[in-house]
């Protein structure tokens, strides 16, 4: 069986003493395994990145933007191969795997501007004779901790903004999705990006307790749920690093009494039913305003529900493949069997489906309650699968102190035609990333991902002009070369222009 190791200082390899199991989750069989690495391993990876430092530090940015940019076309030549990965680990369409791969090489286009998003800053004559610049220097080794649900988008937030920065990398991605992540790691050495500058360790907590007491490495990103995003972000700040760690979500979708309801309908089946539900911007609650809006929105939802195929992600005619893993399914049909016991209105049950040809999978329909409140716990924790709920308000200030109330803040939209409302929205709702009419507001590379509340630990935000920040620590120079012959007296005054 297919093992899947390490790559390390540009060497591929393997611990041979502990491993875990790799499954297709469409037949639920085991497919590979992967190497789960030792402290001793990650330490190895570590001396590796801390060794390529100096040189690739050194490295004119324009070298290392032109690294990212051979690796743009390689991923582009090499991405049915890469969704392939994608769609046999971790069971999405392949269309949508190929929608992951595609953002996460508008981010590779980003760290292309190297160049220019390094430049500094520079003020001559800040005061007689003196000059003073900014420069934005690399922070030295950096590490990044990566979920199942996008093996390729999520890593392509982190590493290619972080060595176009002049910072070497080791990455540590999901067991559970690993195949992708590797190779494409592996084509960045092809592009021509030096041994050891980027280093890939697939583990579990050893690897990740490693990587975060380690005093080489100086800074920790992550995305996963908020449970872990905590430990992360305090055991990192606890020993130093820098760190933002991306947690968990419970998106809503205010849907007024004006919207176009088929309009929203359509987005709210791809929002919530997209990727299987297991999506950080998934949108998992829909707020109607008003109970005629609500009775529309259900039956709407229920109709083209009725028409939504699943199946084998390899199949692109199929609306949403399987969920990642048996334990995965069991915790989200366990969420269904809660929300009934909760008092919640069933309207569509996705439990009990079976795939002709793929009984052995992972299968679970979209499902879909209506008068969900906020006491249940199917509406306060995040399910991670192809459940939405509906919940009845009177007003929009209500729908938004719903929304405001909740401890996590990653996304959220509002369905109206109404401007005012939409503006009104936006600008005092208390979540970090607002869609008008746009269900998934997921910023484009050139701006930056992150939420508030719960849904973030760390100041700065992924990608885009926040991961230039966050990968990079300002110096500020002063510089004066006096004028010959020219001496002046000690001065015992703050200095000032």
């Amino acid at each position: 069986m297919t093992i899947i190791g390490h790559l390390i200082n540009g060497q591929n390899l393997a611990d041979s003493t502990r491993t875990q199991d790799v499954f297709d989750p469409a037949i639920g069989e085991v497919t590979k395994q992967v190497a789960l690495a030792s402290k001793a391993t990650v330490e190895e990876a570590i001396a590796s990145a801390q060794a390529a430092f100096p040189a690739w530090r050194n490295t004119p940015p324009a070298k290392r933007a032109q690294v990212m940019f051979r690796l743009k076309t390689l991923l582009e030549d090499n991405a049915e191969k890469i969704c392939a990965m994608i769609t046999e680990e971790h069971g999405k369409v392949l269309n949508d795997a190929m929608g992951e791969l595609q953002r996460g090489i508008e981010n590779v286009e980003y760290a292309c501007a190297a160049p220019e998003l390094l430049k500094g800053e520079h003020s001559k004559n800040a005061g007689p004779a003196i000059d003073s610049w900014s420069e934005f220097q690399p922070l030295g080794v950096v590490t990044g901790i990566t979920p199942f649900n996008f093996p390729a988008m999520v890593p392509l937030w982190m590493w290619p903004a972080a060595i176009v920065c002049g910072n070497t990398f080791i990455l540590k991605p999901s067991e559970r999705t690993p195949s992708s992540t590797l190779f494409i790691c592996e084509l960045a050495l092809e592009a021509g990006l030096p041994a050891g500058v980027l280093n890939v360790v697939n583990g579990d907590k050893e690897a990740v307790d490693t990587l975060l007491n380690d005093d080489r490495v100086m800074a920790v990103s992550f995305v996963g749920s908020t449970p872990i995003a905590e430990y992360i972000y305090n055991t990192a700040n606890a020993n130093g690093k820098r760190c933002q760690a991306l947690g968990g979500a419970k998106n809503h979708a205010i849907v007024m009494p004006d919207a176009d309801m088929d309009n929203a309908v359509n987005a709210l089946m791809g929002a919530a039913y997209g990727s299987c539900g297991e999506r950080c911007m998934a949108i998992s609650v829909a707020v109607a305003v008003g109970d005629e809006a609500a009775d529309s929105l259900v039956e709407k939802l229920q109709a083209r529900m009725a028409d939504m195929k699943v199946g084998a992600g390899t199949d692109n005619s199929n609306d949403m493949g399987p969920l990642v893993t048996a334990q995965h399914f069991a915790k989200v049909k366990g969420y269904v069997d809660l929300g009934v016991e909760e008092g919640a209105t069933l309207v569509v049950d996705g439990r009990g489906l079976s795939v002709e040809g793929y009984e052995t999978g992972y299968f679970l329909g979209g499902t879909l309650f209506d008068n969900v409140t906020a006491d249940m716990r199917i509406y306060q924790e995040e399910i991670f699968g192809p459940v939405l709920c509906v919940v009845r308000a009177n007003t929009m200030q209500e729908a938004m102190d719903l929304i405001d109330a909740h401890e996590y803040g990653n996304g959220t939209c509002i369905f109206t035609r109404d401007g005012e409302a939409a503006r009104y929205f936006s600008d005092n709702i208390k979540v970090g990333m607002v869609g008008i009419n746009v269900p998934l507001p997921v910023p484009v590379a050139y701006h930056s991902f992150g939420g508030w509340k719960r849904s973030l630990f760390g100041d700065l935000h992924a990608y885009g002009p926040d991961a230039v920040r966050f990968y990079t620590k300002r110096k500020t120079v002063t510089q004066r070369w006096p004028s010959a012959g020219v001496r002046e007296g000690a001065q015992f005054t703050f200095p000032s222009n």
